[in-house]
């Protein structure tokens, strides 16, 4: 068993390394500082532009793509390292290589399903990173941790559907340069429930679509990652070859949609406990408290071990799931891939709180990434299905190898 990458890995592991210190990390207060010179959590500043435009020059754009005629061709496997690398600064460093939640899992749902004209209108400027997209599934009104209970309605009226429904969390949807809804609704209540939803196209500009607000991430606004909001979609009409592949085939997209979303989100997750684990070790060697470093501390001595355990045990596994993706394909790697959304962002909550308890009330303020690093670990253990749901579908799955 062979854990070492292979060579294209490593030199691209040492590029994006290089630009994350040569323009990413610098990029993270003058980001903050235009965000609040601009007045609106939500707004583009002028420097993601700029880092944006640095990848591209150096090659760094499109990873998570394994197929060539969109992407960098790399496999899961070799796209692991790299996206873990990109969550030491998950607020910047996603976008600025295009390989940001939800664009990757809308292009991803474009390139497979999508048809040539979806493809040509919308997957190539979202791959050439000139709009950004939205995933529209999660409402309000009903517990849509199952799918099946999505109430939006997808009506077919001639050569058009209309669209009604109420959505919130719809991920990517206050980013000024949003421009596409990929909307999941009802398109036949009455056939079988996993037969019932379909998946259409939305441009943000269709009369009837109204953005109602953001929504705060434990009131951070959320917008590297284009933000999240609720919106109401009232009889808006789109042409009927807008519907992304057959009727009653969206509950099957979103689930394909969902298995690399779900890996990326744990390969960024890990990268994140790394770097929170780093800021805890700098902290605490620079820290005097009782008359002794805090380093000296054994309770914090343990924190240290006990993190750098729970970061190997999760990026092994991530990286033994990112392997069965590339040669068995995501059905075979399901367990795996629900184990994961499982461990790593608990892991990654530990060790970020960890690290914000070695800074005190430094690593709770806007000083620090801790806090906002914090947040999202915390909120990825709802999106893209809660622990609970994982938790309850890999126990069955486990129960049934027992079963006669």
């Amino acid at each position: 068993m062979d854990f070492a990458y292979d060579a294209r890995t490593e030199q691209l592991r040492a590029e994006l390394t290089d630009f994350l210190e040569q323009h990413v990390h610098p990029a993270e207060p003058v980001h903050a500082e235009q965000v609040a010179a601009a007045g609106d959590p939500w707004a583009r500043p002028p420097v993601m532009a700029e880092l944006k435009a640095e990848a591209r020059k150096r090659g760094l754009w499109n990873l998570f793509l394994p197929d060539p005629r969109h992407g960098a061709g790399l496999t899961n496997l070799q796209y692991a390292p790299l996206a873990e690398l990109t969550g030491r600064s998950p607020h910047l460093a996603p976008e600025a290589v295009n390989c940001a939640a939800p664009d990757t899992g809308n292009m991803e749902l474009l390139a497979e399903f999508g048809s040539p004209e979806q493809q040509e209108r919308w997957l190539r400027p979202l791959l050439e990173g000139e709009i950004r997209s939205a995933f529209c599934m999660t409402e309000p009104e009903v517990a849509s941790s199952d799918a099946t209970n999505i109430a939006t309605r997808i009506v077919r009226d001639g050569d058009h559907y209309v669209v009604n429904g109420r959505k919130w969390w719809s991920s990517g949807a206050m980013d000024p340069a949003c421009e596409i809804f990929v909307v999941m609704g009802k398109t036949d209540p009455g056939a079988d429930r996993h037969r019932q939803q379909s998946m259409i196209l939305v441009p943000r500009n269709t009369p009837g679509v109204t953005v109602r607000r953001g929504m705060t991430v434990f009131g951070y606004s959320d917008a590297p990652h284009g933000g999240h909001a609720e919106i109401d979609f009232t009889d808006v009409r789109v042409p009927a070859e807008n519907l992304v592949g057959a009727e009653g085939a969206g509950f099957a997209i979103a689930q394909a949609r969902l298995g690399p979303g779900r890996i990326h989100h744990c390969m960024r997750l890990v990268g994140m406990a790394e770097r929170a684990l780093e800021l805890l070790c700098r902290r605490v060697t620079e820290r005097v408290a009782f008359g002794r470093p805090l380093a000296e501390q054994g309770v914090v001595r343990e924190w240290i071990a006990e993190s750098r355990v729970r970061i190997e045990q999760a990026r092994l596994l991530v990286l033994k799931t990112a392997w069965l993706m590339d040669t068995v394909g995501n059905k075979g790697a399901h367990t795996e891939i629900q184990a994961i959304k499982i461990a790593t962002p608990a892991m990654a909550e530990w060790v970020i709180d960890k690290a914000v308890q070695a800074y005190g009330g430094a690593g709770v303020s806007q000083d620090t990434p801790l806090a906002a690093l914090w947040a999202q670990a915390r909120t990825l253990r709802l999106a893209d299905g809660p622990d609970e749901v994982h938790r309850a579908s890999l126990a069955k799955r486990e129960l049934r190898r027992w079963s006669d």
